[in-house]
């Protein structure tokens, strides 16, 4: 018998290291409470993940990881085995797919460990999945493959993410940050972490600021520390239409003037995907990479792509110099899908 039928109670989960990647996680967790509506999950993370994981109503608690990238610091591991150990756990779910990430629930000695087979994971894991890019196309897909047995077909379609959103703490949010009194608020994310290829240039940016600030709306642009500076750039560019709060708010904070905002617009970032999951109107621009593998999971997104031939290359500098496909998405273009979607809202 497979241990899936054994429908495991406490489940542990061994998160993403990456906002978005975390967010299309949780259609996988919603399939893990359809198996076993009486379940315990929990969530071993990285601290900056942490706040979309509790927004997120399938999950009990979030247990924030100590280690960091490229350092293996047994003693630390040692000691979060020992605290996993205690949770009792009857499965392990790893997302990730170093053989770091599954060593934990190895060391705590969880007895189901699910994941996909890869870099020296035999042993390690021992529900292992075979990974069928044909069948899973979407990095969604193979997440939620692993809430059912070996081989057998995903079911679809899946439930769409879904962040709970908490108006009393939006409401406080944007008093701490002096924009209660702001006016039809829209969202830019105009960075991405992964690199300047997935970038909407900071001009255009600034030239649909001066467009939507003239319709009357605040231009809030959110992102991280690493942001700010071609933030800045798009408030210089626009004149002054757009406000930067990059670098000045947390993730939780992020998530709370997102679902406050009219519309986002934004580059395939985490921050499209915390949108999508707290169902605000959003226009995702591509360029470098493809809607096809990680788009927003949200029926009010509007995804724009030109696709030239080069396109998608996944790198995270334009290889060809020329960055046609994000140059050929015109602000005009944007402007005109944005418009739409802010009547729609």
């Amino acid at each position: 018998m497979s241990p899936v039928t054994c429908h495991p109670s406490r489940i542990l989960i061994v998160a993403p290291s990456w906002i978005g990647d975390t967010i299309i996680a949780q259609p996988l967790f919603m399939r893990l409470v359809e198996r076993n509506p009486g379940c315990r999950i929990d969530v071993l993370a990285q601290p900056w993940v942490a706040p979309v994981l509790r927004a997120m109503p399938q999950i009990a608690e979030v247990i924030e990881s100590p280690l960091r990238h490229g350092r293996f610091d047994l003693r630390l591991r040692w000691q979060l085995a020992r605290r996993l150990a205690a949770g009792r756990y009857d499965e392990a779910i790893v997302l990730p797919n170093s053989w770091k990430s599954a060593l934990m629930p190895f060391l705590a000695g969880i007895g189901v460990r699910t994941g996909f087979a890869g870099e020296s994971r035999h042993g390690l894991l021992n529900r292992l999945h075979r990974l069928d890019t044909t069948a899973l196309p979407r990095q969604v897909d193979r997440y939620a493959q692993l809430a059912q047995t070996p081989g057998e077909a995903l079911r679809l379609p899946l439930p769409q993410p879904c962040l709970t959103r908490d108006p009393a703490r939006e409401t406080a949010t944007l008093a701490a940050l002096g924009l209660a009194l702001a006016r039809e608020p829209v969202v830019f994310c105009p960075g991405a972490e992964y690199g300047p290829a997935k970038r909407w240039p900071a001009d255009y940016y600034a030239e649909l600021a001066r467009a939507l600030a003239a319709r009357n709306h605040a231009i809030w642009l959110l992102g991280s520390a690493a942001d700010a500076p071609v933030a800045e750039q798009i408030v210089a560019a626009s004149g002054g239409a757009a406000q930067s709060l990059c670098g000045r708010t947390s993730l939780a904070q992020a998530l709370d003037l997102i679902g406050a905002a009219r519309l986002v617009v934004t580059n395939d970032s985490g921050l499209m995907h915390v949108a999508a999951a707290l169902g605000t109107p959003l226009v995702a621009l591509y360029g470098s990479s493809s809607p096809d593998y990680t788009p927003p999971l949200s029926d009010k997104a509007a995804i724009i792509w030109r696709k030239p031939d080069c396109s998608p290359c996944f790198e995270r500098v334009c290889p060809l110099g020329h960055f046609r496909c994000m140059r050929e998405l015109t602000p005009d273009s944007v402007l005109q899908t944005a418009t739409g979607k802010l009547a729609d809202a």
